[in-house]
């Protein structure tokens, strides 16, 4: 039986991504973890912040398409500096972006909301060494807010 994703879909997690403690919330069309194949949906709020981030692992590409609101994808340098900085979604230039192993990254949610798919290769691994920087505060630390306050001024225009 074929999965419709369709508004009431997306209020709910829209709904359950507000309640959340991490203001996000993902639902896995993948049946488990160790699937090869990850599809998702990931709804954010605009307060929600992930840590900045890489997959060495050469099959770990990752593509997000923006399907309600609008996305902040940033790209790093192993420095911290910041390479790109695309609005995807509502606003934006694109509707969703392509993002290569290997590459410093993180998404701040511009508007509360918002909903996109994401695909990369599994199965889940939690991050391995070389894949967290040392440059950027961890979720919950006290950094934190300060730093995706910084991230998503760069949005502002």
């Amino acid at each position: 039986m074929i999965t419709l994703i369709d508004d009431a879909m997306l209020d709910a997690l829209c709904a359950e991504a507000a309640a959340s403690p991490r203001r996000r919330k993902n639902r896995n069309f993948h049946p488990t973890d160790v699937h090869p194949g990850h599809r998702l949906l990931n709804a954010m709020q605009q307060d929600s912040y992930i840590p900045p981030h890489r997959h060495l692992d050469p099959n770990k590409d990752e593509t997000f398409v923006v399907l309600r609101g609008s996305l902040g994808v940033i790209t790093f340098d192993d420095d911290g500096k910041v390479l790109q900085a695309a609005k995807v979604g509502v606003g934006g230039t694109a509707i969703g972006v392509d993002i290569p192993h290997g590459a410093w990254h993180t998404a701040v949610a511009l508007a509360d909301d918002t909903v996109f798919l994401e695909a990369k290769a599994g199965p889940y691994l939690p991050p391995a060494a070389g894949e967290k920087p040392s440059w950027a505060p961890a979720e919950n630390s006290a950094g934190a807010a300060a730093y995706l306050v910084e991230m998503k001024a760069l949005f502002d225009a």
